[in-house]
């Protein structure tokens, strides 16, 4: 063979070698990259735009094996929880759906007293399910700021310190998210939404609070509930405004900005009330909304049409991934309540109808799901164990 040839050929296969250390080097770069990012990144709580609330207090719910088959048919990926019930983290393992799960109020004032405490709950409750359950999220207490119990007040910073301490100390801080959902009742007025703020007595509470969920990226949730509010003022409000249907709508005229339904301005309203507390940055995500398909007779609005005419249109504004008019590039986001009517719960006959699902399974009203049976009582979906009789056959046959 002649030496030029092979000068020829050594060199070509040093170009060859040379370029393909370069992609790996490249490759490895990026590698290395992701793994840092995936250190300096928080959990994020949220796929998408929609989720629904799995609300449980009833004695005739589907079990929570047929409700996760239930959210994969109507292809919901978030839910939220107000408990951290085993059964539900169990049925719930392997499924995608990731859940976010409640601290209630009534384990806050334990929870406070060190992270000892928050770490035998996280133990108990989170890191035996992880990660076969997506347990993004951790809800601590459930509108404490605003509520009776003022001493919960007091304690709702400290146990969500100790929960995300806890979490830190297990190295879960990049998996699970620290939040605590609040009421309307936090602001001292919602109208113009750029007027929005804080209540003087509660400031002193949620700024801290604020603040802690700035450091580690946590985001401001609110549970909005455009029909309690056209309930409370049914003659001053248009039902319209409250149902996402053609409207007047309204002008902010600080801020120049048209609100053509009621979703929006609270959630703006939100939104102000954080920029006039000194967190312009932080982002607003919807706990709960939702509307009562039956109620009392002085509970205005509260009828079936009312309800799958809201939550129809509210899933179709929530498709377009859309921010809001004062917050364009915030994405709008929001948990729907209820996933079923809970036939247990006090209070006024609206508090028990607002699910979309019927406790047969049934949808309450068409907004486009499919239920776990028709409207005629008949079972719509292939139980779990003849799926399983199905997969094993296969496999048989498969070996055979």
């Amino acid at each position: 063979m002649p030496t030029s040839f092979l000068q020829m050929e050594c060199t070509f296969l040093d170009r060859l070698s040379t370029r393909i250390m370069g992609f790996y080097s490249l490759f490895l770069c990026l590698l290395i990259f992701s793994v840092i990012s995936s250190n300096v990144f928080t959990a994020y709580a949220f796929k998408g735009t929609y989720g629904v609330n799995y609300g449980k207090i009833a004695d005739n719910l589907p079990s929570p094996r047929s409700v996760v088959t239930l959210l994969k048919a109507a292809k919901i990926k978030n839910t939220r929880i107000y408990d951290a019930d085993h059964e539900v983290l169990k049925a719930f393992k392997g499924s995608g759906i990731e859940i976010i799960i409640g601290l209630g109020n009534e384990y806050l004032k334990e929870i406070a007293v060190g992270e000892d405490r928050a770490m035998n709950w996280i133990k108990e409750n989170v890191q035996p399910f992880l990660p076969g359950t997506s347990i993004v999220g951790i809800a601590v207490g459930n509108e404490i700021l605003g509520g009776d119990d003022h001493e919960l007040w007091e304690v709702l910073l400290p146990s969500v310190k100790n929960v995300y301490d806890a979490l830190h100390r297990l190295d879960l801080t990049k998996v699970v998210e620290v939040s605590s959902p609040h009421s309307e009742a936090v602001f001292t007025n919602s109208f113009p939404p750029s007027a929005c703020i804080f209540r003087d007595d509660i400031s002193i509470y949620m700024k801290p609070l604020l603040q802690f969920f700035s450091q580690i990226g946590s985001p401001f949730y609110i549970n909005a509930y455009p029909f309690l509010a056209y309930k409370s003022d049914p003659e001053h409000i248009d039902i319209n405004y409250a149902l996402f249907k053609s409207n007047p709508g309204i002008l902010d005229e600080k801020t120049n900005l048209h609100y053509d339904n009621m979703f929006e301005a609270q959630v703006d309203a939100a939104y102000a009330a954080l920029e006039n507390a000194g967190f312009p940055k932080m982002e607003v995500i919807v706990s709960e909304t939702g509307w009562a398909s039956r109620g009392d007779d002085n509970e205005a609005g509260a009828n079936l049409e009312n309800a799958r005419t809201y939550n129809y249109n509210l899933r179709k504004r929530l498709a377009k991934k859309k921010g809001t008019p004062f917050r364009p590039k915030f994405v709008a986001k929001a948990y729907i309540f209820a996933l079923f009517n809970e036939n247990l719960k006090t209070g006024p006959t609206s508090e028990r109808n607002f699910g979309l699902f019927k406790p047969d399974g049934s949808i309450s009203y068409d907004i486009g799901f499919t239920g776990l049976r028709d409207s005629s009582g008949a079972s719509s979906f292939i139980p779990f164990k003849v799926i399983a009789a199905c997969i094993t056959l296969v496999l048989l046959i498969s070996a055979s």
